[in-house]
């Protein structure tokens, strides 16, 4: 099987997340090539063919240019799969190809599932699996592939295009500030959905601030408006790699989990013991989140 893998720049710079892209093909077993809008004078560290845009010249974003090129690669390199991160680059560009190629598209993949792809669904609180049909364009979700280290040197293949895009780059716009960065944070105590409602969450930040730590939270308890934003753990809030993880009532959809598995220690508080977070966790407590938390913060209160 045959992967090319889509890599991200960002002013030129190559994004780390690229590797993940690495780090899948060679779980799946797959010969890969890169395709990237680049500099030329910073190239990824990976030892297999590049198929390499100047960033310069293809510009920052441009759809219709950028689709171009990636389309160029593809009739190169004839690949099996067509991978590209599920970034906001990957949201617009994969559909665009797999249309253009008259091909199926995955969105999201989280694993490998019976000679397919493992896929989220219902919000992340179920899973399924697909088969492939020939040639397919997929999406990889953020952290659930770990990636590969950076190493060799890539074997460049130059691409030009003419082509003019219909839409202009107008820059990139900086995230409004957050009133708490938990990226720095060494300990961490979330708040998930199963804490019940927005009045049982200062049971959970009780505790973290008994442990001196910070309250985080899963994205239903942000949805709901129990927390705010900047407190969210996860693909849409914040990664976190704190020294000490606590995750009150969550449940573990993967969209969490990729923001915070990379935790020095994770203890899981959850009635079901049978919850995804458990896989992770280094610790399961299968108990009422709300009978459990209180006692602990007493305990180390006390």
């Amino acid at each position: 099987m045959k992967a090319l893998l889509i890599g991200e720049s960002r002013e030129g710079k190559l994004l780390e997340s690229t590797y993940e892209l690495v780090g899948f093909a060679r779980q799946l077993g797959a010969d890969s090539a890169m395709f990237l809008v680049g500099d030329p004078g910073r190239l990824p560290g990976y030892a297999g063919k590049l198929y390499l845009a100047d960033v310069a010249q293809a510009g920052e974003y441009q759809p219709d240019l950028h689709k171009k090129l990636i389309l160029d690669a593809v009739e190169k390199e004839n690949p099996d799969l067509v991978v590209f991160l599920h970034s906001s680059y990957g949201w617009d560009l994969a559909p665009r190809v797999a249309v253009r190629l008259g091909v199926g598209q995955v969105s999201e993949v989280i694993g490998f599932k019976e000679g397919g792809f493992e896929l989220g669904a219902c919000n992340g609180k179920m899973r399924r699996a697909v088969k492939l049909q020939g040639r397919v364009v997929v999406t990889i979700q953020a952290g659930a592939f770990a990636a590969a280290p950076a190493e060799g040197s890539p074997q460049v293949e130059p691409l030009k295009e003419s082509a003019v895009s219909l839409v202009e780059f107008a820059g990139y716009q900086p995230p409004e500030p957050k009133d708490i960065d938990l990226a720095r944070a060494e300990i961490i105590v979330s708040a998930g959905r199963g804490v019940g409602k927005k009045e049982n969450v200062e049971v959970i930040a009780a505790l973290a601030k008994a442990l001196g730590g910070e309250l985080g939270a899963s994205r239903p308890v942000v949805d709901a408006g129990w927390v705010e934003h900047s407190h969210q753990v996860g693909t849409t809030g914040q990664t976190v790699s704190p020294k000490l993880y606590i995750a009150c009532g969550i449940s573990g959809a993967i969209q969490h989990l990729a923001g915070m598995k990379k935790s020095g220690f994770i203890l899981a508080i959850n009635k079901d013991r049978e919850a995804p977070i458990g896989e992770i966790a280094d610790v399961l407590v299968v108990a009422d989140v709300l009978q459990f938390v209180p006692a602990l913060t007493a305990k180390i209160a006390g």
